[in-house]
């Protein structure tokens, strides 16, 4: 199948108005970085380790790649499953595909063959691209295995030591330097209409969709979300979350970054030791986390001082709620400035702005970054807008936001309206400012006997308490309520908790009685998914393995 058959189109008469309007440019992400590396030849682009590469350096390798992988077969609109860590290779991997037309399917380090064999078929892949271990996994070795099981995959690219495997092709050897057999080479070049990347949907159920992001919406999510997050030739970005997520990729990100003339660190791990080191070496100026990640910064912080982190900027904080507490904690304590971002990899980016106040930057999600981006607040059931300030589930459609999942008829009918909305699921409250107040999921809801309480207000109120360093609420089944409200909690060392002390918390808060835990279970660490989100499905389903009376012995159930 072609990609573009596989697509949900925008209207015509609304694909006009977005060119119109300036907001879709006509122009492929490969130009867009071509130009500014002309603009910023002499400027270091990525810094990986003690590897430094300027835009021009960068530019060389990227062309070189693109030849490369046109001279092993590869042509505009194949399909290639990206699987890399944070790397200097996963950029100029990446930018050559956007070159020649080539589309990467992004792909986590954390994903395996359950996974990846359902991205090769959905995608028909004809290449992987992996590392050859990771974190003690042999990618390889699962990459030989997919291959040889698949109709569509033909080559098995290996960031590693591949020079003894001639079934391989070495990752490190495409993006080399350009060379007599690549140099002036004539490349193709795709459109500006095409489908230039492949993201995965978010959420913790099933397997991911693919999000086809086209070059027009993609440079258009770039460009919109660059100044609200200042990032300029002066940003040097340090990539800490998965690079293949939209969250660090291009909103604004590494992408991002590249197109303003700025510097991109790539870093394999978030761990506050790194992540700090890495900072006060390369003199971050930007960077993006997700709460839990957060936290353990906070923490760190605490022990070792603010210092190494003088030159920080900007800290985006997405991909889940920021409680308001940690949020007052990153205000209060952190250098630079806090920007929640909520937003998703099918479109729609909501970000607080740098001069809010800070009653914004704390207590909101922030708002869209143009004012082209279409939100309705709806009630879950009949569908229609719900009162202002009223809580509802979050519909969108816009310039970057595609009209469908890729090649998906079914999960379309179901997650976006006739009109072209997308139905996000996020239960949310639209303030009078335009910020959005995130409540949780609409899965995330937990209804307790007819009383519906939102896991993310729970767990805002549980923050509040100087024992909790982490913090989820779900729904845990109930014979007589249908559910109840059962707490997991991740305490500071030398802490401890009850469910007395949380309840009575709740109570001097003044909060309903019907949203106080009903149960608590205190663990070392929460699970998480792929992207680094705590994962509620999986604390969930933990739950329904247990016997309630068993837990509620061990716990004290409160009916």
């Amino acid at each position: 199948m072609k990609t573009r058959e596989g697509t949900t189109p925008w209207p015509t008469e609304v694909a006009d108005r977005y060119r119109a309007e300036g907001l879709w440019q006509g122009r492929t992400l490969g130009d867009a970085f071509a130009a500014a590396a002309s603009r910023h030849p002499e400027r270091i682009a990525l810094v990986n380790g003690d590897l430094s590469l300027t835009y021009a350096e960068v530019h060389d390798r990227v062309e070189a790649c693109a030849a490369r992988l046109i001279e092993r077969g590869l042509a505009p609109d194949d399909r290639v499953v990206v699987q890399l860590p944070n790397h200097w290779t996963f950029v100029v991997l990446t930018l050559a595909c956007l070159r020649v037309g080539v589309v990467p399917v992004m792909a986590l380090p954390a994903h395996r063959e359950h996974e990846l064999r359902h991205l090769i078929s959905a995608s028909e892949a004809v290449a992987l691209v992996t590392p050859d271990t990771l974190r003690d996994f042999d990618h390889l070795a699962l990459a030989r295995a997919l291959r040889a099981s698949s109709p569509t995959v033909r080559e098995v690219i290996v960031l590693g030591d591949v020079t003894d495997q001639p079934d391989t092709v070495s990752l490190t050897a495409l993006c080399a330097p350009s060379d007599d057999a690549t140099r002036g080479r004539t490349l193709p070049t795709p459109d500006a209409a095409d489908v230039a990347v492949f993201l995965l949907s978010g959420g913790t159920t099933g397997l991911p969709k693919l999000i086809a992001r086209t070059h027009d919406d993609y440079l258009c999510n770039i460009l919109l979300t660059s100044p609200p997050a200042a990032v300029d030739r002066d940003t040097v970005y340090l990539a800490t979350l998965p690079m293949g997520h939209n969250f660090p990729l291009a909103c604004p990100g590494i992408l991002g970054t590249l197109l303003a003339g700025g510097t991109v660190v790539p870093l394999g791990s978030p761990r506050p030791e790194r992540a700090f080191a890495a900072i006060e070496r390369y003199g971050v100026t930007h960077t993006a986390a997700v709460p839990a990640v957060v936290a353990s910064w906070l923490d760190h912080a605490g022990a070792v001082g603010f210092d190494a982190l003088r030159s920080l900027r900007v800290l985006q904080v997405g991909g889940a709620r920021l409680a308001d507490e940690l949020a007052e904690r990153v205000v209060r304590g952190l250098p630079g400035t806090l920007q929640q971002v909520f937003g998703m990899a099918e479109g729609l980016i909501n970000v607080t702005r740098l001069d809010d106040p800070v009653e914004v930057v704390v207590g909101t999600q922030g708002r869209p970054v143009s004012p082209f981006d279409e939100v309705r607040v709806v009630d879950e059931t009949t569908g229609r807008e719900v009162a202002p300030g009223e809580p509802g589930v979050l519909l969108t459609r816009g310039p970057y936001t595609p009209r469908g999942y890729y090649d998906a008829p079914e999960a379309n009918a179901r997650s976006f309206t006739p009109d072209g909305f997308y139905i996000t699921g996020d239960i949310v409250r639209q303030r009078p400012d335009g910020n959005l107040v995130v409540e949780g999921r609409s899965k995330d809801m937990i209804n307790r006997g007819g009383e519906n309480i939102s896991a993310e207000e729970v767990e805002n109120l549980v923050y509040g308490l100087a024992a909790v360093r982490l913090a989820a609420a779900v729904a845990m089944p109930h014979d007589t309520l249908g559910e109840t409200v059962c707490l997991f909690a991740v305490l500071h060392d030398g802490h401890a908790l009850d469910l007395g002390s949380v309840r009575a918390h709740f109570d001097r808060a003044g909060v309903a009685a019907f949203k106080r835990p009903d149960h608590l279970v205190t663990v070392d660490e929460l699970p998480l998914t792929k992207v680094g989100k705590i994962d509620k499905k999986a604390l969930r389903e933990r739950l329904a393995a247990e016997r309630t009376t068993e837990l509620a012995a061990s716990d004290g159930l409160v009916r």
